[in-house]
Order: C-alpha cells, then structure tokens, then sequence
C-alpha cells in the first residue's frame, strides 16, 4: 500500500476539523499552462474545494469547476491522495484536508464564473508549483508533470 504524502504540522492538542476537497490540475492544451484560482487574500490554489454532504468527488468536482471556472469538464486520471493540517486565520479554526487531486479529460470555459471574487490565472508548471500556498496542490502539480509531461 502506498503511503499517503502528508503537508503540514500537526500540532498536539489542537482539534482538526476534517474538511475533505477534491482539485483538478487544469492544463491548457495550447501552451501547457497550469490554471490556478487566485482568492481575494492573495493565495493561489488548484480549481476545486470543499465536498459537501451527498456528494462524491466527481460531482464536487464538477461544482466547484463551475464555480470557480465558468468551465465543464470531464474528470480524467485520479493522481492521488495528499493530506494537509493547517490553520486558517480566515476561519480561525485548525483543519485536516484530505485532497483528492485529478487531472482533466477535457474542460471547456463555457460559462461565467458563479464566484466573482476569485482571479483565474495561468502559470508555466513550476511557476505554479511556486505560487501554490498548499503543499498538497504543489504534489498535486508534481504527479501531474511525471504522468503527463
């Protein structure tokens, strides 16, 4: 069984709530470059978030794709699994974020965002691996680059 890459530090006596997410590594066909989502404090991620009760993956997936993308998309190849402990000053609250990573079989940016206050950017692969503030998503960009690259 292939251990799981765990980001992060899990601090002793502090309570994590689970939040489980689920991103996709978006690639342009016409120059390879790397879709991340800009949020209003500046952090970059991968497009996806939160799975919320009833949900599977894909059909979070799809979501927040939509949400955050305008886009449609058609889940390709699940790169893995990597968990994050984090503590987040917005929510003032310590989180274990499982994160279900994917790359795409096809996305097509048919809609306008729903969510307005994000920023939708395209980085070269090891720009974005840069930019990422989650250790989870840079893994994520990694495992993409040595199956597709």
């Amino acid at each position: 069984m292939t251990e799981i890459p765990t980001f992060g530090e899990k601090i002793d006596g502090k309570n994590y709530e689970a939040r489980y997410g689920v991103y996709a590594v978006v690639s342009r066909e016409t120059d390879g470059k790397i879709c991340l989502v800009q949020t209003p404090n500046g952090a970059f991620y991968l497009p996806g978030g939160e799975i919320e009760a009833g949900e599977n993956q894909e059909i979070a997936l799809k979501r927040e794709l939509i949400e955050e993308l305008g886009a449609d998309m058609e889940i390709g190849d699940f790169l893995g699994q990597a968990d994050e402990y984090f503590y987040s000053s917005h929510r003032n609250r310590y989180y274990y974020n499982p994160a279900y990573i994917y790359s795409l079989a096809s996305v097509k940016f048919d809609h306008t965002p729903l969510e307005d206050f994000n920023k939708i950017c395209w980085f070269d692969s090891e720009e974005a691996i840069d930019k990422l503030k989650r250790g989870s998503h840079k893994w994520g960009i990694e495992t993409w680059k040595k199956r597709f690259d």
